[in-house]
């Protein structure tokens, strides 16, 4: 007889069903409400909320260790936030909780391709320095601040859908164009951008 005739019949791997999901946490609920939006009113996001905006992407959390609200890779900490509004550009200064300009014009278009980044308050630009990343080769390096600034759009998520406020991940835009315009050096790369602002209507 072959061994075919005693083969057993395919069978479906079991499945466990969990309960719902529920709960009225504020994680819970913000994980509810997390979504990407392309419609931006270009009103103005309050400096109160925006350095909250600042302080969840990617901010101090234990100043006793200097660690942050987003783990990192290593502990590089590779990954600076950028901050495109009208105004200006800005870099994210954790350590301080505070702002460097960078640049004078506004340079909000050049941060997609998208018409609503012109114009929506609040581009951020997620830049790995390549330098802070000791011993790691050119594939590790691109893996690991690809990683962690995909954490870092995720808190940024998250606060937004705790505050109110739409936002969009994107990694559709001119590098060649937008990394001059923000002074970046050679060893530093736009790794995401993402969008922030009110709903429109």
């Amino acid at each position: 007889m072959s061994t075919a005739a005693h083969a057993q019949p395919d069978r479906a791997p079991p499945v466990t069903k969990l309960p719902d999901p529920h709960g009225g946490g504020e994680l819970i609920r913000a994980l509810r409400a997390r979504k990407s939006s392309r419609a931006f009113s270009s009103a103005p996001i309050p400096e109160a909320q925006f350095s909250n905006l600042l302080w969840a992407a990617f901010g101090i959390n234990r100043p006793e260790t200097g660690g942050r609200t987003a783990p990192s890779a290593h502990g590089w900490q590779e990954i600076d936030v950028y901050a495109v509004r009208a105004d200006g550009a800005y870099r994210y200064l954790a350590k301080s909780h505070a702002l460097e300009r960078v640049v004078e014009n506004d340079l909000r278009a050049l941060t997609g391709v998208q018409d609503f980044v012109g114009t929506a308050p609040l581009d951020l630009v997620y830049v790995a320095d390549f330098a802070r990343m000791a011993h790691a080769n050119a594939e590790e390096r691109t893996f690991f601040a690809a990683a962690d600034a995909g954490v870092i759009a995720q808190n940024v998520y998250l606060y937004c859908a705790s505050a109110g406020l739409a936002t969009v991940v994107r990694g559709l835009m001119d590098r060649s164009k937008l990394a001059p315009a923000l002074g970046l050096r050679h060893e530093q790369r736009i790794i995401l951008a993402q969008t922030v602002g009110y709903p429109a209507g």
